[in-house]
């Protein structure tokens, strides 16, 4: 009788134990801060190692292993969207002007390796469908809209692009790739999300794309964010972008109190890394991922 109660005893704490563990990694998964949500986001790809925004630069970052690729579009002079950060071609290629006189012909025609110390050569600047198109189902996005007082409607143009992409996400072919690293928690979400420091082009893009999370870009003159304009930014964006300069604990709780995620830009180095992830940010965009 004695044996057979310490073994009940023992069957008891052993399902105890068990419970608690369960307990405890069902509440690790299901915090939207926990280490194991922390997204490393490559900055106009990996573009530390290789030209900015370009196809090695993307290639780079995916052989890296990083979470997402963020890069950056405009509209050329036929109104086509393609990726860059500058709204000239001067920085960046041989050329000079602005990107939206050129046709995107014209565009691709130039070599976008200027700003890079790579080796490699002939990098081109892309339209956005071939990043989609190379990217699709394989890495998760951060698309910037730059400009967009700029280009009136560019915002719809992204938002037609990211649907035809949430179309092939369902087709048969890429159902398989549907949960991609570091955006499984996002609801809803086809692996792409679109940041803007235009507020008003960001709450458009939630109109459009209400499936498709969207992310307020702070610059450092916005710093520090009122409550009201916190609130107000958290109707409709998943995601807060900040300077990492600016971010202290408790800009970084005000965030995770309206249940929303931070994310630091741009680390260069590992000492402002172990600062955001001291401070429990969700992730960073860098220029040197891995």
């Amino acid at each position: 009788m004695v044996r057979r109660n310490s073994a009940y005893v023992w069957r008891r704490v052993v399902l105890l134990l068990l419970f608690l563990f369960c307990l405890t990694f069902i509440v690790s998964a299901s915090n939207p801060n926990s280490p194991e949500g922390f997204l490393i986001i490559a900055h106009r790809g990996a573009s530390g190692h290789e030209a900015e925004n370009t196809m090695a630069a993307f290639e780079e970052a995916e052989r890296l292993g990083s979470d997402f690729i963020e890069f950056d579009v405009q509209l050329s002079k036929d109104r086509k969207l393609v990726v860059i950060h500058d709204d000239t071609v001067d920085r960046t290629t041989e050329h000079t002007g602005a990107v939206d006189d050129y046709t995107l012909g014209e565009l691709e025609d130039m070599d976008a390796g200027k700003s890079s110390n790579s080796d490699k050569k002939d990098e081109k600047i892309l339209p956005l469908q071939d990043v989609m198109d190379r990217f699709a189902g394989k890495m998760a996005m951060l698309i910037e809209i730059k400009d967009s007082k700029l280009y009136p409607g560019i915002e719809e143009q992204v938002a037609e692009v990211v649907r035809r992409y949430e179309e092939r996400l369902n087709s048969t072919d890429l159902k398989g790739t549907r949960h991609l690293k570091g955006i499984g928690g996002v609801e809803n979400s086809a692996g792409i999300i679109i940041q803007s420091y235009d507020f008003e082009s960001t709450r458009l893009i939630h109109n459009l794309l209400p499936n498709i999370p969207v992310a307020a870009l702070i610059h450092e003159d916005q710093h520090p964010l009122s409550d009201d304009t916190l609130d107000a930014l958290a109707s409709f964006t998943a995601y807060i972008h900040y300077p990492k300069e600016l971010l202290d604990e408790q800009t970084v709780q005000k965030i995770h109190d309206r249940n929303r995620k931070v994310i630091a830009w741009t680390i260069q180095n590992d000492e402002d890394m172990e600062r955001m992830k001291e401070l429990g940010v969700d992730g960073v965009i860098t220029d040197y991922p891995g």
